[in-house]
């Protein structure tokens, strides 16, 4: 493939349209029709644990405009039954999902119960208040520690709170312990946290009574799914329901779960009514009933030599799944199997429990599951280096995965069923090129300076290797039309990576035609019916892989079409700028235009250049077909990309933080990245991939925590009480506080050799925080996220002797007496 395009910063060809009010994003839908949709609101759950008694609503149904109101008792067939549990595993031993509406029991703060249909969402959220629920209160399980005493339950019928168990192990732990001369445990925590898109979840139906079909928007990151669900739970056939993603705003993995309640009451109600029917989140309804992630509890036993070679890790960890697990185990095995990052530790065993509790449900959110293995990994990095007396970044030298080494098999199943073997990667350069971008050998100085300005200064650093581009598959359909443009659709969506972009990027290059010639449309199962959705960094490995596919097969088929007229061989030709050639010799073939018209052979023609095609223009071999039959009319390709098993790009890590010991203000004073996703289709989509992952695993690390009550209450379910951060906060290359290298090993398990790197930006954040901070205060830090309130409570308890000092931290204080 010539690359003209590939690894070029094209500027993003969508910018335009979103930055300019242009999107049209779900609830647009049907603004501008005669046919208003009506809109509907839901009654939801005020309790996090309580049995359903009577729902009343009698009061309702008096309001002027209200068109219909919904309980489970209304959900037909399928419909009421509980959703399904997407990805089934052995581990996975008492699942359990809710239902559409709530059937007799709510099981958090937020669950739907009744769906109201009224001429608009105002009048619906006045009749959805006067309906009154009853309802039997039952004792509510909040947190890892509360659901792994299990006092009381979630599920009746399952009496330990534990959804899934699950252990993992590569060689023999307990000979590794007896071999190591050197021991350390270590216990660890992450809070909840959530992704906050700035579009939440909306969906847009329309019935048509006519012929019987569906057609569905939905702010979703699976349109393919979707349509598959709505088809089975509304028992309509598949090919009666289209599903689309329009313009989404943000996605991050909230949006992968499918189906949500109201993407069948909604299409439902729309069936009911033959009436279009709309539904847009709002934000206090994304805090509370969307979902969540990242909280866990890690014990971990770690044995190692004089050099920090670590000959076992032991660890178990606890995961909060919320109230039921409709994405079944990804999260923990994802943690479970990525914890071990770029290193090869002699043995590894690892298990977890994934626990029930009365909150919100968890399922991916950006880094699913990585940054919690990391922050575990990596904390016991620091912990050998300091027990040792070792620089942190020599212990990761020891440890790590060297080049000649791959692939490198960890002995593990990854979240994909496959096999946890790593393509390619070359760490051991990385790291060192890492400590140059940061300054690393130059730290001391820097903390002598902060001192004497009357503050503290501490490094970090977090290295992770995150699976990419999981399969099973995804496919592309690639056409060239009678004026040149092609055509390029993908069946899975986007929500804002630059998909348009960087897809046109491949299928410019491998057609040889100007990128403003192609066209790319994603998440419309109209255009494309096979798909399976956009996760786990796999959109450039699985559909632009299988965009170069297709368009080498359009490819193929224009040389033989113009092979055929200029009777010269298919190898001897080119395409250069959307014309087919002989090699070497612009002026002796003709446009791609003109071979597609041509690839299809007419009876009737409708302009003038389909008069070239139709049977009178030339004469023609009457032994053979028009169409040979190995082939068919136009020039177009259809193929699907299908990888053996994920590929694993990489990442490392380094900060230096100021924190003023007063108030625990934490600045980022320098932040360095050094990331490696193979072969780069666009640097500049890579790298603002890389810094919207930092912003916000910078908001995950300082201030973002879902603050639950005993009671199961969200306290802080708006952005008044729950902290993003603002661009300030945020390390800007412009300010000269971020440095940003790429280095490229590329993957052997896809034509591009590329690796995803959607997730990258967050993964090791909290990792990396927690280290720059404990290095700053010389104290242990183990749990996140680290807010200044949290870090003025735990500078308190050390000053109490409640927190252990680090060495270093013990060293540096006795070499200063204790004072700035």
């Amino acid at each position: 493939m010539a690359q003209r395009y590939f690894g070029s910063a094209v500027k993003r060809s969508e910018d335009l349209r979103l930055t300019t009010g242009n999107g049209r994003y779900t609830d647009d839908i049907g603004a501008r029709e005669a046919v208003k949709p009506y809109e509907a609101a839901y009654v939801r759950s005020p309790h996090a644990h309580a049995r359903i008694t009577d729902i009343d609503i009698d009061d309702a149904l008096d309001v002027e405009g209200v068109v219909a109101i919904y309980t489970w008792e209304d959900l037909e067939g399928p419909a009421g039954e509980p959703l399904p549990v997407l990805i089934p595993h052995p581990s996975l031993h008492a699942p359990r999902t809710g239902y559409a509406l709530a059937k007799d029991e709510v099981n958090f703060v937020g669950e739907a119960i009744v769906m109201v249909v009224a001429l608009d969402r105002y009048i619906a959220e006045d009749a959805a208040n006067r309906i009154r629920v009853d309802y039997e209160f039952l004792p509510p399980v909040v947190g890892v520690t509360r659901s792994r005493e299990a006092a009381a339950t979630v599920h009746e019928d399952i009496d330990d709170n534990v959804a899934a168990h699950l252990v993992q192990e590569n060689g023999d732990v307990d000979a590794g312990f007896a071999k190591a001369k050197h021991t350390l445990e270590l216990d660890l925590t992450i809070e909840r946290s959530a992704s906050i898109p700035m579009e939440g979840k909306a969906v847009h139906a329309k019935w048509d009574d006519d012929d019987k079909s569906l057609r569905v928007y939905s702010s979703t990151q699976t349109s393919t799914s979707v349509r598959a669900a709505i088809a089975a739970k509304l028992q309509l056939p598949l090919t009666k329901v289209e599903v689309i993603a329009p313009d989404v705003g943000g996605g991050f993995g909230v949006k992968i779960v499918h189906p949500w309640p109201e993407e069948i009451t909604v299409p439902m109600a729309a069936m009911k009514l033959s009436h279009p029917v709309k539904w847009t989140e709002d934000r206090r309804e994304h805090f509370i009933a969307s979902s969540h992630e990242r909280e866990q509890q890690h014990k971990i036993k770690v044995g190692f030599d004089d050099d920090g070679r670590i000959n076992a890790l032991d660890v178990v960890f606890w995961h909060d799944n919320g109230a039921y697990t409709p994405y079944g185990v990804i999260c923990p095995i994802v943690t479970s199997t990525q914890l071990l990052g770029p290193y090869k530790p002699e043995n590894y065993r690892v298990e977890f429990y994934s626990v029930y509790t009365n909150t919100c449900i968890v399922t991916p959110y950006r880094g699913a599951g990585r940054p919690q293995g990391v922050f575990a990994m990596e904390r016991t990095m620091d912990r050998i280096a300091d027990y040792l007396g070792k620089d942190r970044t020599e212990v990761r030298q020891a440890n790590f995965i060297q080049p000649d080494e791959f692939p490198f098999d960890q002995g593990l199943m990854f979240q994909d069923g496959r096999p946890l073997i790593y393509d390619s990667g070359e760490y051991p350069k990385q790291l060192e090129s890492l400590k140059k971008q940061i300054g690393w050998d130059g730290i001391d100085a820097l903390r002598e300076d902060a001192r004497s300005r009357g503050r503290l200064l501490g490094a970090g650093i977090a290295c992770y290797v995150e699976g990419t581009g999981p399969g099973p598959y995804e496919g592309a359909h690639v056409n060239v039309l009678n004026d040149g443009t092609v055509e390029v659709a993908i069946g899975l969506t986007t929500q804002g990576q630059g998909h348009e972009t960087a897809f046109a990027q491949i299928a410019a290059d491998t057609l040889g035609v100007p990128f403003e010639k192609v066209r790319v449309t994603a998440g419309d199962t109209r255009r494309f019916g096979y798909a399976v959705g956009t996760f786990a960094s796999r959109a450039a490995v699985m559909s632009g892989s299988a965009v170069h596919l297709a368009a080498v097969q359009a490819r193929d088929k224009a040389l033989r079409v113009v092979s055929d007229l200029l009777e010269v061989s298919a190898e001897d030709l080119e395409i250069v700028d959307g014309n087919v050639q002989v090699k070497g010799d612009p002026s002796s073939g003709i446009t791609l235009a003109h071979a597609a018209v041509l690839s299809n052979p007419l009876r009737y023609a409708f302009d003038e250049a389909a008069k070239e095609a139709t049977q009178f223009a030339k004469p023609g071999d009457p032994d053979k077909p028009p169409i040979a039959d190995d082939s068919e009319p136009g020039i177009e390709g259809t193929d699907y990309y299908s990888p053996p098993r994920s590929t694993f790009a990489s990442g490392m890590h380094a900060a230096l933080v100021e924190i003023d010991p007063l108030t625990c203000d934490i600045q980022i004073v320098k932040y360095a990245v050094n990331h490696d996703c193979g072969e780069l289709i666009n640097p500049m989509i890579v790298e603002g991939q890389v810094q919207g992952g930092l912003a916000q695993g910078i908001g995950g690390a300082l201030y973002e925590i879902m603050e639950y009550d005993e009671s199961g209450q969200l306290l802080n379910a708006s952005f008044m009480d729950f902290l993003l951060p603002y661009v300030t906060e945020i390390p800007m290359e412009s300010r000269g506080e971020l440095t940003l290298e790429h280095q490229v090993t590329p993957s052997p398990l896809n034509p591009l050799g590329i690796k995803g790197a959607g997730e990258a930006g967050v993964i090791p954040v909290a990792a990396l925080i927690a280290s720059a901070v404990e290095d700053a205060v010389g104290f242990r830090i183990t749990e996140m996220p680290l807010n200044p309130s949290k870090l003025f409570d735990l500078m308190r308890a050390h000053d109490a002797g409640e927190i252990e000092d680090t060495k270093a931290g013990a060293q540096r204080l006795a070499a200063t007496k204790g004072q700035l």
